[in-house]
């Protein structure tokens, strides 16, 4: 048994005891900048995404629906379609400021502190995801490894020459053979400063979850148009912090993620074994370094000691159906309990960007004179049930690795209880009857939001031990990722409907498990995620960034 076992009971816990350093102060005057800053490199603007038409949403968030497929008819990327995926996900795109219940309020009329609307939920807002592009031959441009520079909506170029061979050594030859035939990757990094100055050891978990709700952006993105996003979490992690010249310690590589690009045609075997070959005793490593902005920076070592534990095994891909163990348990209930049919899930017509452009967090929101409707609270359910964080390099297979719980407050038609959702069934089946607003207020740690006045709580659980056990320490990123995957479908679907929403990690898991009677197994309650109307006519400026 690993660390990252000591580490999950940490997090479970840390409602009743804090995880240390206890005291941790956050000195918001040295943080740190909100993306990297590299000042010497070359700078390329990415091509304006404002003519390129939006699609429908529901064919990327409901499991089954149909996509589309690129302008030329053929499934792959293009730079126009990338700088829109780039931009719509991670970019910025828009200022907001409005009356809410966050605690920064105050300081978000002054420039230096705005807030800079992204499509992409981020934990705490510090989106700490650094995107690279390795591009090959095929590539539009000069081959090379470019950073994607989220302020200017540009690539930065940290080094030229095709280090695709170095990507495929580092994917190693257990890699599924989608993650091969290209010349085109995302790699992910996570540089940890970025968000441990603020969340000190519970940081690790946190970006975990950032992780999920990029990727989740990027394969509802890619699904609408009839392209694929299948990360890859299993590959020589040091090989690539070398060439991306970051000490492991400081950024670790979550994700590296292929690309089909459009038009080219996929490589043969003798192809793949050629670029291993060619990158096989080459070294390339990037010269560039980021410029900090935070004159004293801390070092945590729970954090430190996660990121070491989840390199072990690193190369090692689990086989398929790795997972099925820890698929969630049958719903425990009663024989009498009460069974609530759902309408059948659907979403408006409603395009992805829009989607993308009007997601948001609630902050204190919540209106419960507006009952929920049952058909929406089947839709956000459906969409969130069918999510996961990766596909034909998915050690899961079919199974589902999370279990969603509903504590129900206003829902039109459904009476007030804790139930959990049989996606299977499109039912809600009860758990724990009457009003559960006392309770999930007294079990949320923050007072940025009313829990009672959300017309439903929802609540994904994972199997998290069993995960641990099956896949080592590194499987805490792809159990954390999945969570987090689930909160961006559950903030787009939301959106669609137009509906308020909000995502948070302050409650007391403990006191959740207990409610909903999964004390004595390993389904560890991970998010809330609030859903309900939002009181009319807020006082609020948005300006957006076309």
């Amino acid at each position: 048994m690993g660390y990252a076992h000591e580490y999950a009971r940490a997090v479970l816990h840390r409602g009743r005891v804090p995880m240390e350093p206890a005291d941790h102060v956050v000195n918001w005057d040295d943080s740190p900048r909100r993306g990297k800053y590299y000042p010497h490199a070359e700078t390329f603007a990415l091509p304006g995404t404002e003519d390129l038409a939006d699609v429908p949403v529901a064919p990327g968030l409901l499991p089954g629906s149909a996509g589309t497929t690129d302008a030329d008819g053929v499934p792959g990327f293009g730079l126009t379609l990338l700088s829109a995926m780039l931009k719509d996900s991670y970019g910025l795109t828009g200022r907001r400021l409005g009356i809410q219940a966050n605690t920064d309020l105050a300081g978000l009329p002054y420039y230096q502190h705005a807030n800079w609307s992204r499509g992409t939920a981020g934990g705490g807002g510090l989106y700490p995801v650094s995107i690279h592009w390795a591009s090959g031959p095929s590539g539009p441009l000069v081959p090379g490894l470019h950073y994607y520079d989220v302020h200017r909506h540009a690539v930065q170029r940290l080094l030229a020459g095709d280090v695709t061979g170095t990507v495929h050594e580092a994917l190693g030859p257990d890699a599924p053979r989608a993650a091969l035939d290209t010349d085109q990757y995302l790699i992910l990094g996570v540089k940890y400063w970025q968000n441990s100055f603020k969340y000190n050891s519970f940081s690790f978990h946190v970006v975990c979850t950032d992780l999920g709700t990029l990727v989740q952006t990027w394969r509802v993105w890619a699904r609408a148009r009839g392209l694929r996003i299948s990360p890859v979490l299993w590959f020589d992690e040091p090989r690539l912090n070398d060439l991306l010249g970051v000490p492991g310690e400081d950024e670790g590589i979550f994700a590296v993620v292929p690309l089909r690009w459009g038009g080219t045609p996929p490589r043969t075997g003798n192809d793949i074994r050629d670029v291993v070959r060619r990158g096989q005793g080459h070294r390339p490593t990037v010269r560039h370094r980021d410029a900090e902005r935070s004159r004293t920076l801390l070092d945590f070592t729970a954090l430190t000691d996660m990121h070491t534990a989840t390199l072990e095994d690193a190369t090692r891909h689990p086989p398929a159906g790795a997972l099925a163990a820890a698929a969630p348990f049958a719903i425990r209930t009663t024989p009498d309990a009460a069974r609530v049919p759902l309408p059948e899930p659907a979403l408006p017509e409603f395009g992805v960007r829009r989607a993308l452009r009007e997601r948001r967090s609630s902050f204190g929101r919540f209106d419960a004179r507006r009952a929920v409707d049952a058909g929406p609270l089947s839709s956000v359910l459906a969409a969130c049930a069918g999510t996961g964080l990766v596909e034909d390099t998915d050690p899961c297979g079919p199974d589902r690795l999370t279990r969603l719980y509903v504590f129900v407050n206003h829902v039109a038609g459904i009476e007030p209880g804790a139930y959990a959702y049989d996606p299977d069934g499109c039912l809600l089946r009860l758990v724990v009857p009457g009003p559960q607003g006392t309770f999930l207020q007294e079990n949320y740690f923050l007072a940025n939001y009313n829990l009672e006045q959300a017309g439903a709580v929802l609540v994904p659980t994972v199997r998290t031990r069993t995960v641990l056990d099956v896949l080592g320490d590194r499987g805490y990123r792809l159990a954390i990722g999945t969570v987090g995957a689930v909160a961006q479908s559950f903030y787009l679907a939301a959106s669609v409907l137009g509906l308020g929403a909000g995502v948070a990690l302050g409650f007391d898991n403990v006191s959740f498990a207990e409610r909903l009677g999964l004390s004595d197994t390993d389904e560890s309650p991970l998010l809330i995620m609030a859903l309900g109307h939002e009181r009319p006519d807020p006082a609020d400026f948005r300006h957006e960034i076309v």
